[in-house]
């Protein structure tokens, strides 16, 4: 460039120095503020982005969660923040070239290995073993809401799962057989285990709240007038023959309600229905003269675990209700409880039939709800032991254990496979990481610091975060069920597999 071309003009040079110079530099700093702000409001409509539609991803990873939910029943937090971290490594390896397949086949690898390795360092668990199964079902409940009631709600847990399976045959539980009852009012300290039958509805003749030596019948036709198939109307013009009509009402009604007293029942409990009254007055005061109990409203829902509990057989039809179609119980009554409604239970069944019911009470309804959903983790973490007789231990220790050992196990392997393995194993940190930071640790000197104790050979040491620091995990009894990590590890693994297959987007109309 020429030397003799003349600068561009410029500020005057009195206000290139001092104050002007300080206004200049001071510019830059709204320009930082918006592209910062920018680059925050951009990062949260990334995170979001990904869930629009009916296939986004966050479809994709609540489905995993559910998942999750339904094989092991807990962890679903944990198999979401794998995938999570699993995706991140893909990213970085397919920026570096490496084809999806392999990417693909070597996770499966090293899942297999990872399973080998959560299976090597579990310790087996007999039913017997009240203790262990306890302290699975705090650990379990201590992530949750509701977890300074876990001394409550774990042995309440144990024995409810230990009264619905026989501990030496067992390979699972169905959960249906616990049956989980809500009702406002009172604190979770009120929450109790009934070895029986427990209902919502109210007792419909209020005089009857109490009967012992029950025999309960479960009708599910309607104690009320019959009505014609079509919808036609009668017009009586006399009086003679309105009473007729009502007469013949009375007897029909006194005849069915006759038939039910014949059989020996005294606690009536009768199906919703949407047809019509399911108990008309009239029923209910010839019921209420005769002795008997009645709980109308059933829901259908509610039929099978019914008839399992109090071992009786639901009645479509007055002809079919005979004493063999009862079911026996020591006590049937309605309890008060303290000023917040009341619920009627059946309790000392002759026949039980393997089931429990679990009251739940709260103060308000997202109490009520957090404590339904935890407890109905802890019943799923010891349906993982009856499923699998394997404790393995938390706070992260697992996940470390995984890291350690499939970095070796990469050494073993060469090329690509290698490197895709050791990726893999990177992405296991990620759970001790965030429970460090969610304890308010340092997470990098944290997970650190247990890779040297895990190298030392320590299994068993994890991030204690009540106080706040490492420790062996096993010791302050933080035990989660093998099942829990056995299920997380290979349901994000199959889920990440799944994504990288991906290759084009289709459009539907």
């Amino acid at each position: 460039m020429p030397e003799n071309v003349a600068p561009r003009s410029g500020p005057p040079a009195g206000l290139a120095g001092g104050r002007g110079r300080s206004a200049y530099q001071d510019r830059d700093k709204p320009a930082q503020i918006r592209f910062s702000n920018i680059s925050a409001a951009k990062a949260v409509a990334d995170a979001i982005r990904t869930s629009l539609g009916p296939k986004g991803m966050d479809k994709m990873l609540v489905e995993l969660s559910k998942a999750q939910d339904i094989e092991a029943g807990d962890g679903t937090t944990s198999v979401v923040i794998i995938a999570g971290s699993l995706l991140d490594s893909c990213t970085k390896l397919l920026q570096k070239g490496i084809h999806p397949t392999i990417i693909s086949e070597s996770f499966q690898k090293a899942l297999e290995k990872g399973i080998e390795i959560l299976t090597d360092m579990s310790r087996p668990v007999e039913l017997s073993d009240r203790e262990t199964l306890l302290n699975s079902a705090a650990t379990s409940l201590n992530s949750k809401v509701v977890s300074q009631y876990s001394s409550l709600l774990s042995p309440m847990t144990v024995n409810a799962v230990m009264k619905v399976i026989d501990p030496a045959t067992a390979t699972s539980v169905d959960l249906r057989d616990v049956k989980i009852v809500k009702k406002l009012g009172g604190t979770i300290d009120d929450c109790e285990l009934v070895e029986g039958l427990v209902l919502t509805q109210k007792v419909a003749n209020s005089g009857i709240t109490r009967v012992e030596k029950a025999k309960i019948g479960l009708i599910q036709f309607c104690l009320s007038a019959p009505k014609t198939d079509m919808d036609n109307q009668i017009v009586v013009s006399d009086y003679v023959q309105m009473d007729r009509v009502l007469r013949e009402e009375r007897a029909y009604i006194l005849n069915l309600v006759k038939q039910i007293k014949k059989t020996g029942c005294n606690v009536l409990l009768i199906q919703k229905s949407i047809l019509r009254d399911a108990l008309s007055d009239l029923a209910l005061h010839f019921l209420n003269k005769m002795k008997i109990m009645v709980v109308k409203d059933i829901e259908r829902e509610d039929i099978e675990f019914i008839c399992k509990t109090i071992g009786t057989k639901p009645v479509a039809h007055v002809d079919q209700f005979t004493a063999d179609m009862l079911g026996s119980a020591e006590l049937a009554e309605e309890v008060s409880l303290n000023g917040s409604g009341k619920l009627i239970k059946i309790t000392g069944c002759a026949s039980p039939g393997k089931t429990v019911t679990i009251v739940v009470r709260g103060s308000n309804k997202l109490v009520i709800e957090e404590a339904e959903r935890s407890i109905h983790d802890a019943l799923c973490v010891i349906r993982c032991l009856v499923k699998k007789r394997a404790l393995i231990a938390g706070g992260g220790a697992p996940e470390i254990e995984l890291a350690l050992r499939l970095t070796e196990y990469s050494r073993t392997l060469s090329g690509m496979e290698s490197y895709c393995v050791r990726a893999f194993a990177d992405a296991m940190e990620v759970i001790p990481s965030t429970l460090a930071e969610n304890a308010g640790l340092n997470p990098i000197s944290t997970v650190t610091e247990l890779r040297n104790r895990h190298a030392q050979g320590e299994k068993t040491t994890g991030i204690n975060v009540r106080k706040g620091g490492i420790s062996n995990i096993l010791e302050e009894l933080v035990v989660q069920p093998l099942l829990v990590s056995v299920s997380a590890l290979t349901l994000a693994t199959e889920t990440v597999r799944s994504i990288l297959k991906i290759d084009d987007v289709v459009n539907s109309r």
